[in-house]
């Protein structure tokens, strides 16, 4: 039996919505804090966008679980159509009941037959259309996650369901939510997101963390990791995100290489494990060799010079 979270309400101010989040280990700032606290209180979808890894999905993941709320996640990729996305219709048994009433000799007209397989019951349900639906404990959060993967004429069919909370099935009808959904999107930009569609959306751009921030994310989602460690590392990746690399780390890269280097009984940086664990940092070889040895010591060397001062 599926244990259902307890509902909590909606926060009522910034400073309550700060807290939601840092109750669930996020460590926002307060700029994102307020134009979510809007979005709820407007009952506007939310568009983040930004570089990936700086924590835009788990927004939506933290929001679920501080509020009790079911959370619905439609991934996007190029190609998605409807019936990844809305619904399909149950083919294999349609045709059984199709054939059921022939081999059975029920002389049943064509327009009822119709209505009996075009029904709910051979309906199947995705995403989209799962999030119109009532939910035990209020409405959902609905996380359209990386929306730029899609094309422009997927996005022009969102504007229906952004817009009025409702999808069209012909064979059906109009399928409108009772409660709207609580949507995100989210977009690491790799095409530009159709102005139709932003217009319906309040938006925040999610940047790379200051060091402060970083660090305090570092504490909360790396506990075990030691002090100085810690500093070390958010001064490095913060030194080398200046760097002119293809794909520059994001904070979940950030957790992965403290994570890598706790599993070593690391307590502090050295040329010969940076060098060594790169790859959980790194995602692209270039960027890697890159970082060689000489390179490596004198950023290090610059991290601990600014800790010591």
């Amino acid at each position: 039996m599926t244990r259902v979270a307890m509902t909590s309400p909606l926060p009522s101010s910034i400073d309550a919505t700060l807290a939601l989040l840092q109750a669930q280990g996020y460590v926002s700032d307060r700029a994102l804090a307020t134009v979510l606290f809007l979005a709820l209180r407007m009952k506007r979808p939310l568009l983040l966008e930004g570089e990936a890894g700086t924590g835009k999905t788990e927004i939506a993941k933290v929001l679920a679980a501080g509020l009790g709320r079911r959370l619905i996640r439609l991934q996007c990729y190029e190609g998605l159509d409807l019936s990844s996305a809305v619904y399909e219709w149950n083919y294999a048994g349609q045709m059984m009941a199709i054939r059921l009433a022939e081999a059975g000799g029920v002389a049943e007209d064509r327009e009822r037959l119709e209505a009996g397989i075009f029904s709910e019951k051979y309906l199947v349900k995705r995403p989209l259309l799962q999030a119109l639906e009532p939910q035990e404990g209020g409405a959902p959060i609905l996380l359209i996650d990386e929306l730029d993967r899609t094309d422009e004429a997927f996005e022009a069919f969102l504007l229906e369901v952004l817009a009025d909370a409702q999808v069209t099935i012909p064979e059906l009808g109009t399928v409108k939510a009772a409660e709207p959904p609580i949507v995100i999107l989210t977009s690491n930009r790799t095409r530009e997101i159709h102005d139709a569609l932003k217009r319906r959306c309040l938006y925040h751009w999610v940047d790379y963390p200051d060091a402060a921030r970083e660090l305090a994310i570092l504490k909360a989602k790396v506990p075990d990791a030691p002090a100085k460690l810690s500093k070390q590392v958010v001064g490095f990746v913060q030194a080398i995100r200046k760097e002119e690399l293809f794909k520059a780390p994001g904070v979940a890269e950030t957790l992965d290489w403290a994570t890598a280097l706790v599993e070593l009984d690391a307590v502090a940086l050295d040329p010969a494990i940076v060098s060594d664990t790169l790859g959980a940092l790194l995602k692209y070889q270039d960027d890697i060799q890159a970082m060689q040895s000489s390179k490596v010591r004198e950023m290090l060397d610059q991290v601990k010079a600014e800790a010591r001062a």
